[in-house]
């Protein structure tokens, strides 16, 4: 039990730290088109609607469920490689 929960804290780090460094990444990438941005913007409305997401939380779990899986499919297999050998 001591080794799943290493490896899931681990895991859950390290998709913490590649998002962060991945939207850093895109970030620094990407160039605006100020001119089409501008021309596009004439025909939206000039209410500000602000409206809350966590968009973090699914993508954390759904990956949390899959290192999951993944552990005990190799702690099976490598239990079976240790007993044939």
């Amino acid at each position: 039990m001591k080794k799943y929960l290493v490896f899931i804290v681990s895991f859950i780090v390290m998709f913490i730290v590649f998002q962060v460094l991945s939207g850093m990444f895109l970030t620094w990438i990407y160039t605006p088109d100020i001119s089409s941005a501008w021309s596009m913007s004439a025909g939206l409305s000039q209410k500000t609607v602000i409206t809350g997401s966590n968009s973090f939380g699914l993508p954390l779990l759904t990956a949390a469920l899959a290192a999951s899986v993944a552990y005990v499919i190799l702690v099976k297999f490598a239990g079976r490689r240790k007993g044939n050998s």
